[in-house]
């Protein structure tokens, strides 16, 4: 073998540095290796001699760069391939320890969600691949790799061009595929296999993932396949004991005859979605449809001030907040966020019509009351259905006892709703030791919430005030993370904003590493930022993994997706979003700009008009109201709308630049022109949106100018650029090549 990697070496001296043997198998050897040019360590696997002289060097090269062009973030991107020296080879990132192959050796078995959600993911890279046409044929453990805990596939194209190469390397002894992981027709020797072959064999992955064996074994790979045909499918159920659905969607999965299979890694994946761990199974309805009520699932109301001194309505509407959030990490139960619950604060409405829009069986509600350095705290756990108290509880106790009241709230709400947990979870720890800095921090999310401007400016400086008072608190790092990203892009420059929440957000991590909200913010800036989609998927799956129920991480991803070419998982995901927070303006209105990415017109306009519902002046709605009646042919309903939303005080006014198109589309172009000229004009004195602006320029047909804003975006790192192939307002421009050349700079799909 040091001949091979010597050989390997002489031929790539000026591109790697090889290390050692990672591993190897019969068809290919892994190597560690530093990339010269780029400074970082890479896997570099590379086919034997005696493969790589059978298959050719041109075949190979085009299989592997159609695996190339698989840009997904539960794929592992290939970074490099080639010829050296007679060898073929390709480079992918290193993943050393990483594989899931690894992690069942140590665990033998995984429990019920992970192995749904790593089966989830796979499937998830296995339908954006068969959609390109790209089928794996060699799923296996090995080649599912765990990077912070997300699934990723190795390996795409390789098992394409082994199967077709040259004369069958069959013929020369060399297997192709993994006998306990091979679908029936591919152990036949089926060269037309499609994508439910990959199918059957994640079927065995969760089978094995599950029951700690491949649901066939053998002496030999003969004895293997031959059970294959003639054995039944064997149940997971004889050892594990796991819920019907379970059974039933992996015994589907390995059905002998392709077309008894799922139609579609898709299909398959959602039907594991659907799977709850009790055993039940259920949609999901957002929307405007009723909400599905999780069996445990509780919505916390906005704690009464009941103190003499209204400012202190920072403290009960903070532990109503930290409440949230110390239920949010309980396993078993959906909480309904913030935004949603607090969307009844002042109000008094019944319960049942609360769990009704919130999708919620249970409401916490209740009173504090803060005298100096002593606070009364009630609370009451109340039935939806029924309207009966399921437990209350009045605690009299010192502010330093805060954190123990919380967290005796919160262990009375598990025996409350029957949860099981293991001796840490859901325990609260407390966040700082000084009183005065949590006090601050606690003034500071309340600004927060508010989302204007002067108010998150507000935000930031309590923030700040209290990391004086205690450098080490991370929430309130976070805090500033979270304030800068809102920050950005409307009235802040995004390179100047993005960075200074990515340093803050990094702070709170290097405090408090498994902090959701933190991690999250790297994930905006990694996405909307940086435009590094894949690491930005890397995070916000930690973040949904650590907190399930902290729906801006499902968002953020959602925002994401469309960049990779998933704009329906985009929807998909928004909705879980709001699911998790059914009365979120910002969710919704980002459900129908999405709607109007993806032509549906008519449910756009009907997603926007559910935002105004719950906040009728709620701009972006109205502007995405207005879009899809533009794009329905209808401009003078479209004019009215772009009119009403920017009537409105709190309307960026880089926005102004959008009723430029249904002007143009009346013919009214002077009238456009000089909204524009007023933008450039104001634009001296402050940061706008340059790729809103190049709208009003597009629909003008002033392509220099257009193109000109959005170079300007483009530098600033605009967080709408993501969008530049799905929006409307670009259409004019999409035959111009500067427009292909900005696509393919910032790398969306």
């Amino acid at each position: 073998m040091n001949s091979l990697q010597d050989r390997l070496a002489d031929s790539l001296a000026s591109r790697y540095s090889l290390d050692r043997e990672l591993g190897e198998g019969g068809m290919a050897v892994v190597f560690l290796a530093h990339d010269l040019r780029h400074g970082r360590e890479v896997a570099l696997k590379v086919l034997r001699p005696e493969v790589s002289a059978e298959i050719g060097a041109e075949r190979f090269l085009l299989e592997i760069k159609l695996a190339a062009g698989l840009t997904h973030p539960h794929i592992l991107p290939v970074f490099d391939s080639g010829e050296a020296n007679g060898l073929l080879f390709y480079v992918m990132p290193s993943m050393e320890g990483r594989s899931l192959r690894e992690r069942m050796d140590r665990e033998k078995q995984l429990s019920l969600p992970e192995a749904l959600r790593i089966t989830r993911e796979v499937a998830s890279a296995l339908d954006y691949a068969h959609r390109h046409n790209v089928v794996h044929r060699d799923i296996k453990p090995e080649n599912i790799l765990l990077h912070d805990g997300s699934a990723m596939v190795a390996d795409f194209g390789i098992g394409k061009v082994l199967s077709t190469g040259g004369r069958s390397l069959t013929q020369t002894g060399l297997a192709i595929g993994t006998p306990a992981y091979m679908s029936p027709e591919q152990s036949a020797g089926e060269l037309s296999t499609d994508g439910r072959s990959d199918l059957y064999s994640l079927g065995c992955v969760l089978y094995e993932m599950l029951t700690g064996e491949p649901p066939f074994t053998g002496v030999s790979a003969q004895a293997i396949i031959a059970k294959r045909f003639v054995s039944p499918i064997p149940k997971v159920r004889t050892t594990r004991d796991v819920p019907e659905a379970v059974d039933a969607a992996v015994t589907r999965a390995l059905a002998r005859t392709p077309v008894d299979r799922y139609d579609t890694a898709a299909e398959f994946a959602e039907a594991l979605r659907s799977i709850s761990y009790d055993g039940r199974t259920g949609s999901q309805r957002t929307g405007g449809e009723s909400h599905r009520v999780a069996p445990k699932a509780i919505a916390v109301l906005p704690f009464k001030n009941m103190s003499a001194d209204p400012e202190n309505e920072y403290f009960s509407d903070g532990m109503t907040e930290e409440i949230i959030n110390a239920l949010g990490k309980l396993p078993g139960v959906q909480v309904a966020s913030r935004t949603s619950s607090f969307a009844f604060k002042g109000k008094e409405v019944d319960v049942r019509e609360i769990g009704d829009k919130l999708g919620v069986t249970t409401v916490l509600e209740g009173s504090v009351r803060k005298v100096g350095n002593k606070i009364r705290l009630t609370a009451q756990l109340i039935n939806v259905e029924s309207g009966y108290n399921l437990w209350n509880e009045t605690y009299d106790r010192q502010l330093e006892d805060v954190f123990a009241v919380q967290d005796e709230i919160s262990r009375a709400i598990v025996d409350a709703l029957a949860i099981r947990l293991g001796s840490e979870q859901g325990q609260v720890v407390a966040p700082t030791k000084n009183l005065e800095a949590y006090t601050l921090y606690l003034k500071g999310r309340f600004f927060f919430a508010k989302l204007s401007e002067p108010a998150l400016r507000r935000s930031l400086d309590l923030f700040q005030q209290a990391l004086l008072l205690d450098p080490a608190l991370a929430r309130a790092y976070a805090g500033i993370a979270d304030a800068w990203c809102n920050l950005a892009d409307d009235w802040v420059a995004p390179d100047d904003a993005y960075p200074r929440a990515k340093g803050a957000a990094e702070r709170a991590l290097q405090r408090e590493p498994e902090l959701a909200e933190a991690i999250t913010s790297i994930g905006k800036v990694l996405g909307w930022h940086e435009w590094k989609f894949v690491d930005a998927e890397v995070q916000l799956a930690r973040a949904v993994t650590l907190a399930p129920n902290y729906a801006e991480a499902h968002y953020v991803h959602g925002t994401l997706l469309p960049s990779v070419g998933r704009l329906g998982d985009a929807i998909d995901t928004i909705r879980k979003a709001l699911l998790l927070d059914p009365l979120s303006v910002h969710y919704s209105e980002w459900l129908a700009r999405f709607l109007l990415y993806d032509g549906d017109f008519d449910a756009a306009i009907a997603q926007g008009e559910r935002t105004m519902d719950m906040d009728e002046i709620c701009h972006r709605a109205q502007h995405y109201i207005a879009s899809a009646y533009l794009a329905k042919g209808d401009p003078e309903s479209a004019l009215s709308w772009y009119r009403r939303a920017q009537s409105l005080e709190r309307a960026p006014r880089a926005w102004d630049a959008l009723i430029v198109r249904a002007l143009a589309a009346l013919g009214q172009k002077e009238e456009g022109e000089a909204i524009l000229a007023r933008l450039e004009d104001e634009s001296q004195r402050q940061y706008f949106r340059g790729e809103i602006v190049a709208i009003g320029y597009a629909a003008l047909g002033n392509h220099d100018r257009a193109f000109s804003w959005l170079e300007r975006a483009y530098q600033a790192r605009s967080a709408g650029l993501l969008y530049l192939k799905l929006d409307p307002g670009y259409g004019p421009l999409r035959g111009d090549p500067r427009f292909a050349d900005l696509v393919q700079r910032i790398g969306v799909l």
